[in-house]
């Protein structure tokens, strides 16, 4: 389905964001769903530059997240600070708890 995907970067890759000149958050249109690793394909950001992604407020392994046209998504990535884990759902440098 066609639509806009809100995407929003934080630590580094909000100066990345900047670097490239985009908003944070920045509008992409989609024609489909996307996986997180597509996501990261279309924003052109490196797998190993985003620990985690949340996805309407839940935290998703970039490997197991589906992001479609509506959502909002945040790119978390490594090294996000102790307290800051706990609050957006990770629980260790594996990423964030499988549910």
């Amino acid at each position: 389905m066609a639509g806009v995907i809100e995407v929003r970067a934080f630590m580094q890759l909000s100066a990345l964001f900047a670097a490239r000149g985009w908003s944070n958050p920045r509008a992409l249109e989609v024609d489909s769903d996307l996986t997180g690793q597509q996501l990261l394909a279309a924003l052109g950001v490196d797998a190993q530059n985003v620990e985690s992604l949340i996805v309407n407020r839940r935290a998703a392994q970039v490997e197991g997240a589906v992001v479609r046209a509506g959502d909002r998504v945040a790119l978390v990535p490594p090294g996000a600070p102790g307290p800051h884990r706990l609050l957006l759902g990770l629980r260790d440098a594996s990423g964030p708890r499988k549910m």
